[in-house]
């Protein structure tokens, strides 16, 4: 069965009130993110998919980030299944931070991608 091409979006194009799921790693997170992003690990996804759904029930879009767009192109997939509005955010956090868009730490360092 085939569902079409992956919906997805350039990281310039994400809504600044955008809900963001962030798929990375921990050490990736910790060296920037996107303020507000909700953080689940990709290892991690299955077990904690709960904690997303409670977050995207009133239907609102979720923006899938990682580090280039392979990992959250894999959980867009999965969460179009499952009914989900999802995006995959082209180039993740490169093209994000490309774009100039803001990243944040929660250790107040300078944010950068891994």
């Amino acid at each position: 069965m085939n569902f079409g091409p992956l919906p997805s979006v350039d990281a310039a194009a994400v809504p600044s009130e955008g809900f963001v799921l962030d798929v990375r790693e921990d050490d990736e997170w910790a060296a920037g993110h996107v303020e507000g992003a909700l953080h689940i690990p990709m290892s991690d996804f299955v077990a904690r998919f709960g904690e997303l759904t409670e977050v995207v029930e009133d239907g609102r879009r979720v923006h899938v980030m990682c580090r280039v767009g392979g990992r959250s192109a894999q959980v867009t997939q999965y969460l179009v299944r499952q009914g989900i509005d999802a995006v995959n955010i082209d180039g993740g956090m490169q093209a994000w931070d490309g774009a100039g868009r803001p990243m944040v730490t929660d250790n107040g360092n300078p944010a950068f991608v891994l």
